[in-house]
């Protein structure tokens, strides 16, 4: 499945995938996980949390592989769907992303940014389709919270309609 190739559903998309969003994680300090106003939602950035535990820590390029860092991020971007099906009341397929905000974590020199965060930008674009189609920020950090791998946030469009 790719693009548009599927019926519109993101439910069916991620049950085809072997996937399902999690509960909206929590925020660890003093802010709200996602803010709407009107159509737009932004969410505060979403870490690599599955259940209570990070899915990995540490540096990119010293700690964590490529592929470790990937997992990490697509886990962030299925904590970041999860947050705006939240915002939506419960319908993804209300959600039109418009950015995703990346930051990965990684030792001084580490170029292959983009390539940790289209692990994220793969699975969004598969699961919401045309409607998960969005631009992207790519940094990369020595020091990240949690000394976690990769962190993401979302703005997003919700139809009112």
């Amino acid at each position: 499945m790719t693009g548009d190739a599927h019926d519109g559903s993101p439910e069916r998309v991620l049950q085809a995938l072997g996937l399902d969003l999690p509960e909206p994680p929590g925020a660890v300090g003093a802010y709200l996980p996602w803010q709407r106003l009107g159509c737009v939602v932004t969410t505060s950035f979403q870490l690599p949390w599955r259940g209570s535990a990070l899915v990995a820590t540490g540096l990119v390029g010293r700690d964590v592989t490529i592929e470790q860092a990937i997992a990490a991020a697509r886990q962030c971007a299925l904590n970041g769907l999860a947050q705006l099906r939240q915002a939506a009341g419960g319908d993804l397929k209300r959600v039109r992303l418009v950015r995703i905000d990346g930051h990965v974590g990684c030792t001084p020199g580490f170029a292959d940014i983009p390539q940790v965060l289209d692990g994220a930008s793969r699975l969004v674009n598969e699961v919401l389709g045309e409607r998960g189609r969005h631009a992207r920020t790519a940094l990369g950090h020595v020091v990240m919270p949690l000394d976690v791998p990769v962190m993401l946030g979302f703005l997003a469009e919700v139809d009112e309609s």
